[in-house]
């Protein structure tokens, strides 16, 4: 199996190898897929199976705690999320890439290009469902959410995980009493996907993406940017995330799925796939 080796320093001052898994599909135009929470690269099964068709070569990786990856105890920010994407594409020596982060993802995309593109590796990215610019609620970000909402996430997960992840799966895909855009089977493969994780790099990345700010990094943002979002997403609200990014990147387009909740990657991938194909191409 395809791995980049990185070194992770903990907070003791150690340092350990960290081996982050890859795939890397088809040919042409480089696109890099970012997964977002707590699932793993295999989320992104049905633009696998549809982007080579159109010129591209898709690249994913696994989040270090996730999927395939190493489960370090230490290296759960962005900071070092960022550093792990940069050695992907300087290991990869891919140019002309684009970056699509979903949910989670955003904040990778947000950070690297804020901290490490002034080599050009980058040159459009997609934030999609994202969380940013900055999910919790402040004195000077009144749109945000709640700690006590996050924190009652974090008991949920250390309480029962598996059953927390059934139930948030149901809100990220829109399933409701009189909804079912997903099947049972796939929710079941859902879940079996976001298990396949450690239990403390899913808490501790939770607690990453719920409280970085990315403000600063989107007002760096000079390439083109496409921000896409769902407006029935229950996860990461559109008031709080999206449509506050488009004000720090004016110069981004941004497309709203009407009736989209946060998982559109799969209900509307149709529509989806052929946003980022046009995108990439453009």
């Amino acid at each position: 199996m395809p791995f980049i080796t990185t070194n992770s320093v903990s907070l003791s001052g150690s340092s350990e190898q960290v081996k982050i898994f890859y795939q890397d599909i088809g040919r042409g135009k480089p696109v890099v897929l970012i997964h977002g929470w707590p699932l793993n690269n295999e989320m992104w099964e049905y633009q696998y199976n549809e982007l080579p068709k159109h010129n591209i070569r898709v690249i994913s990786y696994d989040r270090r705690g996730f999927g395939k990856s190493s489960r370090p105890w230490d290296g759960y920010d962005y900071d070092t999320f960022a550093s792990d994407l940069k050695l992907v594409l300087e290991e990869l020596d891919l140019t002309d890439v684009t970056l699509v982060g979903f949910s989670m993802g955003g904040g990778e995309v947000a950070r690297y290009l804020s901290k490490y593109n002034t080599d050009g590796r980058v040159t459009r990215a997609a934030l999609v469902s994202a969380v940013t610019p900055y999910l919790l609620k402040t004195d000077n970000n009144p749109n945000g959410m709640l700690q006590e909402e996050f924190d009652g996430i974090r008991e949920q997960l250390e309480d029962d995980r598996p059953k927390f992840l059934a139930s948030f799966s149901k809100s990220f895909y829109g399933v409701h009493l009189f909804s079912q855009p997903v099947s049972d089977d796939f929710l079941h493969r859902d879940l079996m996907l976001t298990l396949n994780s450690a239990g403390y790099a899913t808490i501790k990345s939770m607690q990453a993406w719920s409280s970085t700010d990315f403000r600063d990094d989107l007002t760096k943002i000079k390439i083109p940017l496409l921000v896409i979002h769902g407006k029935a997403d229950e996860t990461v609200p559109i008031s709080a995330s999206a449509e506050e990014t488009v004000k720090l990147v004016p110069h981004a387009a941004y497309i709203v799925y009407d009736d989209a909740p946060h998982g559109l990657f799969y209900t509307h991938k149709n529509k989806f796939n052929e946003d980022i194909i046009n995108f990439i191409n453009s």
